[in-house]
């Protein structure tokens, strides 16, 4: 973690935010990557929870530098994380009721039919979606699905075996939220 105490317009404010991908949960990175025109302090802003308008009272623009650089070394860090071939074994759940640590396995066809269906139709909508955008040519070759789009594969693939519960497709889509709250360097690599 980056941490530095900058001055403001009323006072001082103190700024935490993550310096490498596996102090980041993936709903920050989806927020990230949710906001192309984002500049500095917006990244700042997510990545430390601090509101934008905080930001903007600092009083002097050049002590986000040291924030820049490293908002600009997570960038480059996220994109090998899609290829990861160190997917963990166990992950664990941080619920309201305590914590819950589930195995993960790599065999889909061990989950509710339901959820491997809804798994493949997100799937399916990003690869049309990059090949409507991008075209059919060597469409494998450059393709990254969303983090928006692995969070929510995440969520099916996950949803019965951390709450107990039967496969609902609308409850898997609610259990996003919770999913959001792994670390990228966890829930990228398994999605």
């Amino acid at each position: 973690m980056i941490e530095e105490t900058l001055k403001t317009t009323k006072g001082k404010l103190r700024i935490k935010i993550p310096s490498q991908l596996n102090e980041i949960t993936l709903g920050q990175m989806i927020e990230i990557q949710e906001n192309p025109m984002l500049n500095d302090i917006g990244a700042i802003s997510i990545l430390s929870g601090i509101s934008i308008d905080q930001l903007k009272n600092v009083s002097d623009i050049s002590r986000f530098q040291v924030f820049g650089d490293a908002v600009l070394s997570l960038s480059h860090q996220i994109k090998h994380l899609y290829n990861s071939d160190s997917i963990p074994k166990k992950i664990t759940f941080s619920l309201g009721k305590g914590s819950i640590e589930v195995n993960v396995t790599n065999n889909l066809s061990v989950e509710p039919a339901g959820a491997f269906m809804a798994a493949r139709d997100i799937i399916a909508e990003e690869i049309n979606e990059h090949i409507n955008q991008y075209g059919k040519d060597d469409w494998e070759s450059n393709f990254s699905p969303s983090l928006k789009a692995c969070c929510q594969v995440l969520a099916h693939y996950f949803f019965c075996r951390v709450t107990g519960k039967q496969y609902n497709e609308y409850d898997a889509e609610e259990f996003c939220n919770e999913i959001k709250k792994l670390r990228v360097t966890e829930a990228l690599p398994i999605a």
